[in-house]
């Protein structure tokens, strides 16, 4: 019951919902009974969270997969237990730490959790969906240090708050007045307070300006998944972009505008009236024009297809290609299809994608890092866009794929991350919602609202500031994880051996 309402409660802590705060202390209720069922506890209180977060997919996958409810429900129901192993080998592996080498479950459990949310974010492709850092951010204050540890740092945190309340609630119940639980105090008290006077400091150095800044408009079309892909409905999705985009140009001296994921559902690369009427909209508006559009190119013979994203400059002559690095397996691509031949994408219409490479797009003395749908819940992948040399990061992203659910509104925590781990600007173009600018502070500005046609624009700041965790990257969580390791290895030798 208490690894249940653990679990819930912390569900609670994300979007929709937003309680952030309850994520201080809902994994108490857990780590109270762990110890009676080490691995089981954990392992609950996962698939209780992640049944909660990821409820989403059965819209993704049977309104828009076209999948039989029930397949939805086993695929759901199988990315939910894959999940909660890592909760189970956390709260197992800190328990075995304790019992075999009388370890505190505030030091282990911290560097136990984050070792493993970093583990799952990249093992067998990686989905870092819904880490518990994320929940913190609406607490700007909190979420700053971001720049120095990642996204991960304030995992750490978390989990520890909630391992030292435990340990001194446990403490308290049983009538015992140990050094141990004062220390952890004193140690989360510390490390809290500099935390968050951390934050105070580079909110009030105002990591926003920039002495470079573009006007950046965002069109959102918000054109049906159903007819996103129908042949006969291209002209008319053209025809809405370009009166979004026109109608930004008018009102501001726009130097950029900017198109969501596949916001042209064709080949841009083979000449058309379709392409033509692109080139024009750029002429027209006087601006840069960025867009999502798929492509395809030979290589030793065989035809590769990619989700790309082309810029345009305002005379209408194109000024580069980036194309999508990490792909969504059953959505872009199918893993294992030759062992597997009756497995189907969900993306109906085009070839199996192909990887591409960081490759920031060149705008005048500028470069535009660009981020296809979820790779913006990838910090390394932001990362290695800023070390390329990108002054303004683009996520362009469909997420109508989500529905009318938390989702987009989870997407959009996770990538606001992305923005302070870099201290760069982040501008969001999302086919149904939402698109935003975030800004190196992770604040939002020109938020939209979901499933509406709409149009938003900012003065965006160009250029990277200085981040530790843009130089180091995953330092931190790859040492802990080494760590993890370490102790495993040597709990299997019996307690008070050399």
């Amino acid at each position: 019951m208490g690894a249940a309402l653990s679990g819930l409660l912390l569900a609670l802590a994300f979007p929709r919902i937003d309680m952030e705060s309850l994520a201080w202390f809902a994994l108490v209720p857990l780590f109270l009974v762990m110890e009676r069922r080490p691995y089981r506890s954990g392992f609950v209180a996962g698939a209780v969270f992640f049944g909660v977060i990821l409820y989403w997919l059965n819209i993704a996958m049977t309104t828009y997969g076209r999948m039989h409810p029930i397949f939805s429900f086993a695929a759901y129901l199988l990315l939910v237990l894959y999940l909660s192993l890592f909760w189970g080998a956390a709260t197992w592996a800190a328990c075995r730490l304790k019992n075999k080498l009388d370890y505190p479950l505030p030091l282990t459990l911290p560097v136990l959790w984050t070792a493993l949310e970093f583990l799952r974010s990249f093992l067998f492709t990686g989905f870092p969906w819904a880490t518990l850092g994320y929940s913190q951010q609406n607490h700007l204050v909190l979420i700053q240090s971001a720049d120095l540890f990642g996204v991960y740092g304030i995992s750490f945190l978390l989990v520890l708050c909630n391992a030292t309340l435990a340990g001194a609630a446990a403490a308290c119940k049983n009538g015992k007045k140990l050094s141990s639980p004062r220390r952890a105090v004193a140690c989360t008290l510390v490390l809290f307070l500099l935390n968050w006077g951390y934050g105070q400091l580079c909110l009030k150095n105002n990591p926003e300006a920039r002495e470079d800044t573009i006007t950046v408009a965002l069109a959102q079309g918000n054109i049906d998944q159903s007819l996103k892909w129908n042949p006969a409905y291209r002209t008319e999705t053209v025809d809405i972009y370009e009166e979004l985009s026109l109608g930004a140009a008018q009102s501001k001296d726009t130097d950029l505008v900017i198109w969501p994921e596949s916001a042209t559902p064709f080949y841009f690369q083979k000449e058309s009236l379709l392409t033509e009427k692109v080139r024009g909209t750029a002429r027209e508006t006087g601006a840069h024009l960025l867009f999502g559009s798929p492509a395809v190119e030979q290589v030793d013979g065989r035809q590769r297809y990619l989700n790309s994203a082309f810029l345009l400059s305002p005379s209408g002559e194109n000024l580069g290609r980036s194309d999508k690095i990490h792909l969504v397996p059953f959505g872009e691509y199918v893993p294992l299809k030759s062992l597997f031949p009756f497995l189907d994408k969900l993306v109906a219409g085009i070839g199996d994608f192909s990887p591409g490479t960081v490759n920031p797009l060149s705008m005048n003395d500028h470069q535009i890092g660009v981020l296809v749908c979820f790779e913006g819940i990838f910090p390394e992948l932001a990362r290695n866009y800023v070390r390329k040399g990108s002054d303004l990061l683009v996520n362009i992203t469909n997420d109508a794929w989500f529905g009318r659910s938390s989702a987009p509104d989870q997407h959009l925590a996770m990538t606001r991350f992305r923005a302070i781990e870099n201290r760069i600007w982040v501008a969001r173009a999302a086919n149904t919602g939402i698109s935003a600018f975030i800004t190196p502070s992770g604040r939002v500005q020109g938020k939209t609202a979901v499933f509406e046609e709409a149009v938003t624009a900012a003065r965006a700041g160009l250029g990277a500031g200085n981040s530790l965790y843009t130089r180091f990257g995953d330092v931190f969580p790859g040492l802990f994880l080494t760590i993890s390791l370490f102790w495993l290895v040597r709990s299997r030798k019996p307690f008070g051996a050399g």
